[in-house]
């Protein structure tokens, strides 16, 4: 597998080695904001699933999780090794198509391997972000990041605005034929207009993954982020999986549609993520993160309390997530990328391989909560993950001190 003789394409788009072209830091926001969203399309549309292909599309979302984990331990580490340029554009590639098997799927077997795949190529995202990282000016890294984050956040966010709103009136199939052709075209603006940089390492395949346990016993830091971030996004999951179903209860009478416009409310985090990363450079990640898990707990007190009746209660909710976890998540990026630089790839591996199991098993508990009890349930569970980041985020603002 030879894929790092890229060189001459390279200087079209940088002119020497230490020039990014200003298209470099929008196109990598963009890629993978476009990248990620394609794994929370089904969460507004599961509904939709359900009647077109049996009540087990219920488990599409978590398959879907379950393979970007998998792609983010397999696939993300590649990036250390390999032209991050054209692993983005390989990426990409395979994501286009397992978007347009998931929208031809005659059955739901063809669908759950579709999600799958799409889950792990969705990890071109998580190229862009080490990428920006390693072509980020000196002092600068919370802020380079900070901006492809947004894109990335925005991403989550709005996917499931423009899932719940073109699968309520076309059908879910639309949104993911719509998918990958878009996805496509950025496959094919990636190798033209991303700058070549070398790899970081010279280790094989299996000196990168076997690197993975040593890079964690190494860092205490890397450790208490990866716990914190999970417990996070295990709360975010339990909501985001469960808004659809209650939104759908008598109390509301609403579609996916609506499920999807509470990704708009939240976009204000999105947009507060360089924000956040100018505040890591500046003061360290470790009060961001704690100021952060506090916002997410408070939103689950919103959710318990008013939630289960307003829609207003569930919007300030949302607010309070998405700014929580997404100026946890630069903070959190922000301090890993800085432990070792010949092994953001790596490190990029074991956080989100941490986060995106809190994740799968986020969704798993939202399920179980909703079919044993409903919303409060949802909240409890939610509440208590969300309350576990703020005893994690302690701990290590007690280290940094």
């Amino acid at each position: 597998m030879t894929i790092e003789n890229d060189d001459g394409l390279a200087l079209r788009a940088a002119t020497a080695e230490g020039d990014v072209p200003r298209v470099t830091v929008p196109l990598l926001a963009f890629i993978a904001g476009a990248a990620v969203a394609t794994i929370y399309f089904d969460q507004p549309t599961v509904t939709l699933m359900q009647a077109s292909l049996g009540s087990g599309a219920a488990n599409i979302p978590t398959i879907t999780f379950a393979g970007y984990a998998a792609g983010v331990l397999l696939l993300v580490p590649l990036g250390d090794r390999f032209r991050r340029r054209i692993l983005i554009a390989l990426h990409l590639a395979g994501l286009a198509v397992a978007l347009g098997v998931a929208a031809l799927a005659p059955t739901l077997t063809v669908l759950a391997v579709a999600s799958f795949a799409i889950g792990m190529f969705a990890t071109a995202a998580q190229q862009a972000v080490p990428f920006a990282a390693q072509i980020a000016p000196p002092g600068g890294h919370g802020r380079t990041v900070g901006k492809v984050m947004t894109g990335l956040l925005l991403g989550i966010l709005l996917a499931r605005t423009f899932s719940g709103f073109i699968g309520e009136y076309y059908g879910w199939r639309v949104v993911y034929a719509v998918s990958a052709f878009a996805i496509a075209l950025v496959a094919a603006l990636t190798l033209p207009l991303l700058p070549a940089r070398p790899p970081e390492t010279s280790m094989s395949y299996g000196a990168l993954l076997r690197s993975l346990a040593l890079l964690l016993r190494r860092h205490p830091a890397l450790r208490q982020v990866v716990l914190l971030q999970a417990c996070l996004f295990a709360a975010f999951n339990v909501f985001w999986v469960s808004l659809v179903f209650h939104l759908a209860t008598p109390a509301f009478g609403l579609g996916p549609n609506a499920a999807g416009l509470f990704g708009l409310v939240g976009a204000g985090g999105a947009l507060l993520a360089p924000v956040a990363g100018r505040y890591a450079d500046r003061y360290g990640s470790a009060w961001i993160a704690f100021g952060a898990t506090i916002l997410a707990a408070l939103a689950f007190v919103a959710f318990g309390t008013w939630g289960a009746v307003s829609l207003v209660g569930i919007g300030l909710g949302v607010m309070l997530l998405d700014i929580g976890i997404n100026s946890a998540l630069i903070a959190n990026q922000t301090l890993i990328y800085g432990l070792d630089p010949q092994a953001r790839g790596r490190l990029n591996t074991i956080f989100l391989s941490g986060v995106f199991i809190g994740g799968t098993l986020g969704s798993i508990a939202a399920t179980e909560a909703w079919q044993h009890g409903g919303w409060m349930p949802v909240c409890v569970v939610g509440g208590v993950a969300a309350l576990a980041s703020v005893g994690v985020a302690a701990l290590g603002l007690r280290r940094s001190s």
